[in-house]
């Protein structure tokens, strides 16, 4: 990436007499972009366009950043929605780039990082799934991945989903009998396990294939992910062929079954091109104002799945201009495949398949077939797109109903734009929890969703109310700290207690500790005898009432607050999990995960570890002596 620059215009401007120019606050925003145009590159570039708060308004990049921004000075002839960002605008900041490809990088990570209001945004940012083969074992692991994929492991995808991650998971451990156990459950097998028996792995664990047998497998897998099914379904068929001849007939039925499996998902496949290998087709459907993007991917001539999209733009942006905004911010974090079809060729193509190449080490080319087999694919993909929207906007009609219930059933003054629903869990005040899940009218909002670690000592165990007040309470005050003029839409419209009065009761006093007046406050609790149908609901100042057991509203609370508990109870589990897998040597300094697994295999368990002599320990690989006395002395410091 070459050196980039960066400037300042507007605001922070030298100093003006007040004479000559208005005080920057009270200036318009194209007195600023007006101001600043003589000091603009006639470069390429990034440039910002930031609110009286110093927040993106809008990300943009140019050729030449002086002719671009200039365009912004012809007010009357920009839409009514770039009009409202000039007049926000309190300052201009400028990055330059030595081309342009590079500027459209930065824009897109800017973008993605910093969310302005009237830029094209990607909404669903998760991560892909991937199939991950270890590379530092010599029976390697397959397993599912996301995150940072690192040598020396191999990885294979991306996936549109987990599902079809695990799907493909499955047919490996039929078809090539991987092992998918960890590297310690490996170490520690003295027999087959029951995958071995139901012959979805090779139990190498235990000996009963080779490692040059184990690695022709792996091959054969990496073969297949690749997309060369075929030529692995030849050779198994003449191997097959080979332990018939020979008489070996359980194992030729082996061979028979692995074929079966691998005809199965060959036959699967709903699109399959021979002569598309990596790639990734990329169509969107407009209507109403809203869009819908799908994505399929395609690795190795297989079908790898698809996702939809909903970008958030506005309703006068046209299909070249979405498509380019959402394949810079897709590809940002998502490795591009050499091949992208795409239904409506994006506004600059060449210098975006320029940036994208540039990012991905690889040539990167972006095509829009009009017919033949690749053509079909982008009909598929708009066909797919045009149903999802179809579904969304139903969906979405149907969620503004149940608002606009909630907003009557609570007498609020609007229906909600965020309900956030708050609950606990713990076991016998062990490992206590809470948990804050999120829905508004696009549904829930899973990106939103965040878990609380009880951190007060001094709550009596299974506090469920102290535990309230302390989630509350840390919810709020950062919401007071990071949107005090309640202007980034993070504070919610209604707040939904799972619990009857008492709850109730304290979350109102950590409003009112906080001097948080106007939020309204549910709590829903189990009616009698804990039936469901029978809920309660509990509200400040107003007597406990119900809600037909047939209204529509009351199973929408009810899906919410069954949200939020089985939210919090896999919270609960996860951490309870991962308490479980502790023990004291993890509280010695310098005993990582390596020097732990030495100990443990060379002692059994940590109660030896502790009852081991210095020499003992200083006998074990990746243990010196000063360690092994710091690890000594940690067991016997009373003793």
């Amino acid at each position: 990436m070459s050196k980039q620059t960066e400037s300042r215009s507007g605001s922070e401007d030298g100093k003006k007499s007040d004479r000559e120019t208005p005080a920057a606050h009270e200036r318009s925003g194209l007195e600023i972009i007006s101001d600043a145009l003589p000091t603009l590159p006639g470069s390429p570039g990034v440039y910002r366009m930031l609110n009286h708060q110093s927040e993106a308004l809008y990300v943009g990049k140019a050729k030449n950043l002086r002719k671009r921004v200039t365009a912004y000075t012809r007010i009357d002839k920009m839409p009514l929605r770039l009009q409202r960002m000039v007049v926000e605008t309190r300052k201009l900041e400028i990055i330059s780039t030595h081309t342009e490809a590079e500027a459209l990088l930065l824009e897109s990570n800017l973008i993605k990082q910093l969310k302005p209001r009237y830029n094209i945004l990607l909404r669903d940012d998760k991560s892909f799934a991937y199939i991950k083969i270890s590379g530092n074992h010599p029976f390697p692991r397959i397993m599912k991945h996301r995150g940072t994929r690192k040598p020396p492991h191999q990885y294979f995808g991306p996936f549109a989903s987990a599902g079809a991650v695990n799907q493909t998971l499955a047919t490996l451990q039929k078809i090539f009998l991987l092992r998918s156990c960890t590297d310690n459950v490996f170490a520690n097998r003295t027999r087959a396990c029951l995958l071995y028996q139901i012959k979805r792995c090779a139990a190498p664990c235990v000996g009963e294939v080779t490692e040059a047998e184990y690695a022709d497998l792996i091959g054969q897998s990496e073969k297949f992910l690749k997309g060369s099914g075929s030529a692995i379904q030849q050779a198994l068929s003449e191997r097959m062929e080979a332990a018939s001849e020979a008489l070996d007939y359980e194992l030729a039925a082996e061979y028979r079954d692995r074929i079966r499996a691998l005809t199965r998902v060959q036959g699967h496949q709903d699109i399959n091109l021979n002569s598309l290998a990596d790639s990734d087709v990329v169509a969107i459907h407009r209507v109403g104002g809203q869009s819908c993007i799908q994505v399929f991917f395609f690795r190795g001539g297989q079908n790898f799945g698809n996702r939809a999209y909903y970008p958030s733009h506005s309703a006068d942006d046209e299909e070249p201009a979405i498509i380019a905004a959402f394949l810079g911010q897709f590809y940002e974090s998502a490795a591009a495949p050499r091949s992208i079809l795409v239904s409506h060729t994006p506004e600059n193509r060449d210098t975006l398949a320029e940036a994208l190449s540039i990012r991905g080490e690889h040539k990167v080319e972006i095509l829009a077939p009009k017919r033949g087999d690749k053509r079909k694919l982008i009909d598929h993909a708009l066909l797919n797109a045009s149903e999802a929207l179809g579904r969304k906007m139903a969906e979405s009609s149907a969620q503004r109903k149940l608002l606009d219930g909630v907003a009557e059933a609570f007498d609020l003054p609007g229906p909600p734009e965020r309900i956030e629903i708050f609950d606990n869990s713990h076991i016998s005040g062990t490992n206590m929890v809470g948990a804050m899940v999120v829905a508004g009218p696009n549904g829930l909002e899973k990106n939103a969703y965040r878990k609380f670690n009880i951190k007060t000592q001094s709550l009596a165990p299974g506090d469920d109310y102290g535990a309230m007040r302390e989630v509350l309470q840390r919810r709020f005050v950062r919401a007071q700290k990071e949107d005090p003029d309640r202007t980034k839409d993070l504070w919610p419209d209604l707040v939904l207690i799972d619990g009857g009065r008492g709850q109730l009761s304290a979350a109102m006093q950590t409003f009112e500790d906080l001097g948080i007046e106007d939020l309204a406050v549910v709590a829903i609790s189990k009616g009698p005898d804990r039936d469901a149908g029978r809920e309660q609901f509990h509200m400040p100042n107003r007597s406990v009432f119900t809600l037909p057991p047939t209204h529509p509203v009351l199973y929408f609370l009810q899906r919410l607050r069954d949200e939020a508990h089985r939210f919090a109870i896999s919270t609960h589990r996860s951490k309870r999990a991962k308490g479980m897998t502790k023990s004291e040597l993890d509280e010695i300094q310098g005993i990582g995960g390596r020097r732990k697994k030495a100990l443990l295999h060379r002692f059994g368990s940590a109660k030896a570890v502790a009852e081991a002599g210095v020499e003992d320990l200083a006998a074990v690989n990746g243990i010196s002596a000063g360690l092994a006395k710091r690890i000594y002395d940690h067991f016997h410091a009373n003793g």
